[in-house]
């Protein structure tokens, strides 16, 4: 095959995989460059997510602390990322995504390193806050960006790829922190994710293919527009849509802040049970692209309401088997619904909100889901230590159904497929 036949056959298969905007003088590859550089920040965010709740056991045990006084390791920085959310929403609507991303960088990569010499509990919930910081500079502002890259019709998709690459770096994350957990120590891994993630910062802050539109978009906007934006994305079906997700972060945080304590609590070791862990964002990989190609096939919402039963049923088998196998592999069929949820939630706030201010509506939506998540953890502390660590499933997959029942009262979106 020729070199040219062969770019050429790779030119087709991106526009059909991945069928973002080209430029009017630009090839398939070069129209790829700002979508994958923004899934790749995405994968390096994402390192350091599960980090902090499967370390929870083995904080437990290092700083001989109750599983209540574990919980503020996920607790007080999530506080710390809701307070982020809504300022980063606006900075997302008004600043260059790429600054905003190389910001966001900065802080994860400086941050780990700092994560990495801590010798108290308090300094590494301190550490672990600063961590915080990165994800909503990066998410409102990154999705925002995909959001707008994306053709309607493949929006679900482009969400799928982008959670995808997520799901890739939380699964790397906690994969390497199972094996420095059995040799040099858990400090480690923040110390050796530390640097690559800086350097890419720096490659961001120097890419000249992340072209953003916001300060076209600034000086179009006439300031009569934002009480009428604020109507929009403040709308009865959006605030239906965020009680929904609050209620259903209740459910998704309560199970996976704990389950590396279940199957320490089932005779694992610490290393096995975050090996164990890892695996659900590996699945994770293939649930956000299923979610996202039946979200274009099948529609958002039906394909959320599927995603919400599977990790409903899923939640509640996992509370009743014991085996070690059994727990592994209905932990990758729970992992699987519960990355499948992100891409049609994604793409749902991005078809509610309009396209000027979709950086506000990404910012109410995660400020919603940090309110939970800041609280959730320490919530389903007491539970345990009150009722026993089985409870926490039915716990989460309760407040999973009736999330999905709330779905149900949205109205259709007005750019739904």
């Amino acid at each position: 095959m020729s070199k040219a036949n062969a770019r050429n056959l790779g030119e087709v298969f991106i526009r059909l995989s991945f069928p973002l905007k080209a430029s009017n003088n630009g090839s398939a590859w070069q129209m790829e460059k700002p979508f994958w550089l923004i899934c790749v920040t995405h994968m390096l965010v994402e390192i350091n997510l599960l980090i902090q709740v499967a370390l929870i056991p083995v904080i437990t045990r290092e700083f001989n602390l109750s599983l209540l006084e574990a919980s503020l390791v996920a607790t007080v920085p999530s506080f710390v990322q809701l307070l982020i959310n809504i300022p980063s929403g606006y900075l997302a609507d008004r600043f260059s995504v790429k600054h905003l991303l190389f910001v966001s960088m900065l802080i994860e990569g400086v941050s780990g390193l700092l994560v990495s010499q801590t010798t108290s509990f308090w300094t590494l919930v301190l550490g672990i806050s600063m961590l915080k910081i990165s994800s909503p500079l990066y998410h409102i502002s990154g999705l925002s960006q995909v959001g707008k890259l994306s053709k309607p019709e493949h929006l679900n998709r482009s969400m799928g790829i982008h959670n995808a690459l997520g799901s890739l770096g939380s699964a790397v994350g906690v994969v390497s922190l199972a094996i420095f957990l059995s040799t040099l120590g858990w400090r480690w891994t923040y110390l050796f994710w530390g640097f690559p993630i800086l350097a890419w910062g720096l490659i961001i802050l120097t890419s000249p293919h992340l072209q953003v539109e916001r300060r076209i978009e600034k000086k179009e906007t006439n300031k009569r527009d934002e009480p009428q934006k604020w109507s929009l994305i403040l709308s009865s079906g959006f605030l239906i849509f965020l009680i929904a997700i609050a209620v259903r972060e209740v459910g998704a945080t309560g199970s996976s802040t704990f389950m590396t304590t279940y199957f320490v609590n089932r005779n694992l070791s610490e290393s096995t049970a975050s090996l164990i862990f890892g695996l659900g964002p590996f699945v994770g990989i293939a649930g956000s692209l299923s979610g996202g190609y039946l979200g274009d096939r099948a529609g958002a919402r039906k394909t959320l309401n599927s995603t919400i039963i599977g990790c409903t049923a899923s939640l509640l088998i996992l509370s009743l088997v014991s085996h070690v196998y059994l727990l592994a592999l209905i932990y990758i069929v729970y992992s699987f619904f519960s990355n499948a949820m992100w891409s049609p939630m994604n793409a749902l706030v991005a078809q509610i909100t309009p396209a000027k201010g979709l950086g506000l509506g990404f910012s109410a939506y995660f400020f919603t889901d940090g309110i939970t998540t800041s609280v959730t953890p320490t919530l389903a502390a007491g539970i345990i230590e009150l009722s026993g660590i089985s409870l926490v499933f039915p716990f989460s997959a309760f407040f999973l159904f009736s999330s999905l029942i709330i779905f149900q009262f949205l109205p259709s979106p007005r750019k739904d497929t």
